[in-house]
Order: C-alpha cells, then sequence, then structure tokens
C-alpha cells in the first residue's frame, strides 16, 4: 500500500506516514450524489395503469410504483389501482416502462394488498427490471433530506419522470382529530382507530406521483411512498387549498407487505 506524509514529525524528524485508506475512512463513506442516484434508480420506477387496445389513448396512467424484490414485483398506492377493470373489452391493469412518447406496457395482476397503509404489490411479465432496496424507515429523522422521482402529469408530456427534492418537516398521525364528530367520515374513523404516522414533506407532489418511492438521495435506499390521496383526506379535507406539503407512508409496512406475500427483498 503506497502511503504519504502528512501531521506533525514523530520527533526522529520524521513525518507521520498514515495509509491513505485510513484518511479516506475518516473522511466518511463515498456515497454518489442526487444526479447519479437517479440515473440509477430510474429504470426501477415505473407508471401504473391500464390498457385497453380499443380506447384512445389505449394507455392510461393514473401513477407511479417502484420495482422491488425479484425484479418482477412493484409497489404503489392502493387507491392507484382502478376499482373495476373492463376485461369484457379486453382491458388490463398494467406497468409502464421506457421513456418519452414511446411507453412499454407489461401486464401486471394484484398478489397482495394493504388497505390500511394504502399499499398493493403488483406482479408483471416479462424480462426483471432493477430493483430499488428499501431502507430503514424507523431510522428517518425530521429535517433529513430526501427525493422521489414519479410522473405527477402522467403521459401529457410523455412517460417522463419527475424528481422532487425536501425535507422531512415532520413525522405526523396520519389523521387528524376533528373538533367533532360529526366531522367524521367512515374512512377517518378507521385511520383513527389504527393509528400510525407518516412523513410530511415540505415538497410539492401531484396525483400521478402517488406511489412514487421517497429515497435517500445519496443511497438510493428507499424510506417511504409518496401518497397524494389517502393521507390527505384524513389529514387536510378542512383546508380549501393546500399547497407544497406532500406525505409519504413509511416503506416499513412495504416491507411487511413483501413478507407477506412470500417476496424476498
Amino acid at each position: 500500500m503506497r502511503h504519504f506524509e502528512v501531521g506533525k514529525s514523530d520527533g526522529h524528524g520524521r513525518g507521520l506516514r498514515w495509509p491513505l485508506v485510513f484518511l479516506i475512512m475518516l473522511s466518511g463513506p463515498c456515497l454518489a450524489d442526487l444526479p447519479d442516484t437517479i440515473e440509477r434508480i430510474l429504470p426501477g420506477i415505473v407508471g401504473v395503469g391500464t390498457v385497453q387496445k380499443m380506447r384512445r389513448p389505449s394507455a392510461k396512467l393514473v401513477g407511479t410504483g417502484f420495482v422491488v424484490g425479484d425484479g418482477r414485483h412493484v409497489i404503489t398506492n392502493a387507491h392507484v389501482i382502478p376499482k373495476e377493470i373492463n376485461t369484457a373489452k379486453l382491458e388490463y391493469l398494467a406497468v409502464f416502462t421506457g421513456k418519452d412518447n414511446n411507453p412499454k406496457a407489461r401486464q401486471a395482476v394484484k398478489v397482495e394488498v394493504d388497505a390500511a397503509h394504502d399499499l398493493v404489490l403488483l406482479r408483471f411479465e416479462g424480462k426483471p427490471l432493477p430493483a430499488l432496496s428499501l431502507g430503514q424507515s424507523s431510522r428517518v429523522r425530521e429535517g433529513e433530506e430526501y427525493a422521489f422521482t414519479g410522473f405527477p402529469v402522467g403521459t401529457i408530456f410523455g412517460l417522463n419522470p419527475v424528481t422532487h427534492r425536501g425535507i422531512i418537516s415532520a413525522i405526523t398521525p396520519v389523521a387528524l382529530q376533528p373538533n367533532s364528530t360529526s366531522q367524521l367520515d367512515s374512512a377517518q374513523i378507521r385511520r383513527l382507530r389504527y393509528p400510525y404516522s407518516v412523513f410530511q414533506l415540505d415538497a410539492t407532489a401531484y396525483p400521478g406521483n402517488s406511489g412514487s418511492p421517497l429515497y435517500h438521495p445519496e443511497t438510493g435506499a428507499v424510506v417511504g411512498i409518496v401518497n397524494m390521496v389517502f393521507v390527505k383526506e384524513g389529514r387536510e379535507n378542512v383546508l380549501a387549498k393546500p399547497s407544497g406539503i406532500s406525505y409519504a407512508i413509511p416503506a416499513m409496512y412495504a416491507r411487511k407487505l413483501l413478507e407477506k406475500a412470500g417476496v424476498s427483498q
């Protein structure tokens, strides 16, 4: 191993010599920055929607998802999946890959649903895609910076992913306690009965971002799943025009969903 001299003399007129590797270890891990991370994980971020050949346009993108496990499974929000698919007219659930105006659709099926945390696991056909890794969402702290990538405007401008960056502004309950019981609906009652915390972000997301991975900007590890409908219904239905606030479901629930489905991580 090559060495170089740093520091004070050792008392015999010789500079102290330390291994270069040791100095690099002292300076912390060498991690990629956000542009490199985006480039690395983009192949594992997909659109989610339906395809019906006789429809114009035939592809309908309604949300975002990301590849996990063996490269043939996708995590997204459960509310992204249509309640009914017109199989009589050959409509099918699909994930979309590719870019710009030439998206490729792969038929998909639901494998497992976690309605309480608005998550669903899909399996798609064809060649595996690069899977994103799940991080430890229990270690996320307020004030930390993260990024999320998805399709906020669907396919209006083609299948082009968009990345936003923001801090965890709060770790907060999924539902707010209303001033009176008359303000409660059945969905809010369920959330108050089984409470859990979500990540509040100071970044703007849009309905098409539902299901986007919230990830560490250097490692790419997913710590949350962006949610633009389920959480807002419970927290912000009293606000006329909320803006600049988004939420994400902690990735620990995605990990549990994979375990329940028997999908290795």
